[in-house]
């Protein structure tokens, strides 16, 4: 019992940093379901069923505070969904040994991917124009198949592609992403089913995780409005870091003597991280000086 409450406050976590970022709710719940010893597999496959409904809820909550553009959703969300049964196939189909430090390293480079994104300043140049299908498809692509052989990365991958667009607004960036990972996660789970039956999804897991996303679902999508993602974003990408770089040394043999070092050195370059984005947002935030007007001369007047 004790440990279905953690794995929902696990779930609500999770789906709070996903409502406020767009991103990492597969990535953190994958992550430490590796550490608690679940197959690779079968972690992603419990992850994205879970996800079922914490993006349903997700997507219907963002949908409520106006924060979807159902145009990007319709043209990012098919491709996605195919890319995601073509990766789920894919880890069903090789050993847990193979997968391990497959999906481990995927985590891992999203998690660094994660540091170096957030610990700098996040402007955004602005357009007005919309953005197309030969750029959303092939995005979507990608972005499902690294989400469903990594247990995470729709988000990761999806949301900083289309701020760095500049063609939509942060908010609605993540509420697009957000609802179009429902079927990302539909059309992984159907994968999952084909490759691993039914036996691949730990229920008990699954409803844990639900649970806490489900709670959480309409607090993030109020968040992301007021959250500093920078900061966030930081503390996320170091936390995903250590815990997959321990599941990597662990299924490559590495000595127990290198360890402590490893970790010494990911704990310094995350504390680093999270010293520039709080940098970064203080500048970001500092107001900018208005010039003092210069009082108009007053006429000298006529003494006659």
């Amino acid at each position: 019992m004790r440990k279905l409450i953690v794995l929902a406050l696990v779930g609500l976590a999770a789906q709070l940093v996903d409502g406020a970022l767009g991103m990492a709710y597969g990535v953190t719940s994958s992550s430490l379901l590796l550490i608690a010893g679940l197959a690779p597999a079968s972690a992603s496959a419990s992850v994205h069923l879970a996800e079922l409904g914490t993006t349903l809820a997700a997507g219907a909550a963002h949908w409520r505070f106006g924060n979807v553009d159902w145009r990007v959703v319709r043209r990012i969300a098919l491709p996605g969904g195919i890319g995601a049964f073509a990766g789920a196939t894919f880890l069903s189909s090789i050993t847990t040994d193979k997968a391990a430090p497959w999906m481990a390293g995927i985590l891992l480079a999203l998690g660094i991917y994660l540091l170096v994104r957030f610990s700098r300043p996040l402007g955004i140049t602005r357009s007005r124009k919309p953005l197309r299908s030969r750029f959303l498809a092939p995005l979507g692509l990608v972005a499902g198949f690294i989400d469903a052989t990594g247990g995470g990365g729709w988000g990761p991958v999806a949301t900083p592609s289309l701020l760095v667009s500049g063609r939509m607004e942060p908010r609605k960036v993540i509420g697009s992403v957000d609802t179009a990972e429902f079927v990302v996660a539909g059309m992984a789970s159907v994968g999952f089913l084909i490759g691993l039956g039914s036996e691949g999804f730990v229920l008990p897991t699954v409803a844990a995780l639900l649970v806490g996303g489900l709670i959480a679902a309409p607090i993030a999508a109020w968040l992301v409005r007021i959250v500093p993602a920078q900061l966030l974003g930081a503390l996320v990408g170091g936390l995903i870091v250590l815990t997959n770089a321990r599941t990597i040394m662990r299924a490559f043999d590495v000595p127990e003597g290198p360890r402590p070092f490893v970790y010494a050195l990911i704990v310094a370059v995350w504390a680093a991280a999270i010293t520039l984005a709080v940098r970064a947002l203080r500048r970001t935030r500092r107001p900018t000086p208005t010039p003092t007007p210069t009082p108009s001369p007053v006429p000298a007047l006529d003494p006659a």
